[in-house]
């Protein structure tokens, strides 16, 4: 498959495919890199579409540079991307996983069509959940500014802040989901609310987790892409 790597501004991002007039930007989840891409890559360019991918703050080669995974400079970077792909492409689609459909909602005002796995669709809520497992409240929360938990994540007052003070993109294009059963990071009801209020699909891979890893989940995730892309 033809490969290109290179930088959109201080941005590592790598394109798959030969040139074409429409495109999918893939956005990876926390701990991914912009090399994931590859897989879909291969279901979707053969059908005419190029693929581009870039890495999210503090991931892939922007580790070690001192950045955080945070939504305000996350969002920009994709708009830096969208940016690129404007000039090049007609039509622009995106498939993101996880925390990266949260930041594409920020970004994206209205792409063609979106692939979304395990998708952050409420990320407030999400950020209160982890406050209960961790047994932390709003004012301990504002107090402190930052709480380090038990289960690797840094709960932070600002993000918070943050995210109610932004909402969302509110999109009409088709949205395809594929949840696993199993995810314990997102609700199920939170994606069956979000299908019911927008132009979108669900489907449920039963035993599926919130990381689709296992050779049957990524069989299950291939099939998908087939169908959806």
């Amino acid at each position: 498959m033809q490969t290109e790597k290179f930088y959109i501004g201080t941005v590592p991002a790598v394109l798959y495919g030969r040139p074409a007039d429409q495109g999918y930007i893939f956005l990876h989840g926390q701990m991914g890199c912009k090399e994931e891409a590859e897989a879909f890559a291969q279901v979707v360019c053969p059908k005419g579409f190029e693929v581009l991918s870039i890495d999210l703050p503090g991931h892939g080669q922007r580790q070690n540079r001192g950045e955080a995974l945070l939504p305000w400079t996350a969002a920009a970077d994709i708009r830096g991307a969208l940016d690129w792909a404007e000039k090049r492409w007609k039509r622009i689609s995106l498939r993101a996983n996880s925390i990266g459909a949260y930041f594409a909602m920020l970004a994206f005002d209205h792409p063609c069509r979106a692939l979304l796995v395990s998708p952050v669709l409420d990320m407030e809520g999400l950020i209160l959940t982890m406050m209960g497992w961790a047994g932390v409240t709003e004012e301990q929360l504002q107090n402190q500014g930052e709480i380090a938990t038990s289960f690797g994540q840094t709960l932070s007052w600002d993000y918070l802040c943050w995210v109610r003070e932004h909402p969302v993109h509110k999109w009409s294009c088709p949205v395809r989901i594929l949840y696993g059963s199993g995810d314990n990071m997102i609700c199920r009801s939170v994606v069956e609310e979000y299908v019911r209020g927008h132009n979108a699909a669900l489907t449920v891979v039963e035993g599926g987790e919130h990381w689709f890893h296992t050779p049957e989940q990524l069989a299950a995730l291939k099939e998908w892409e087939e169908t959806e892309a």
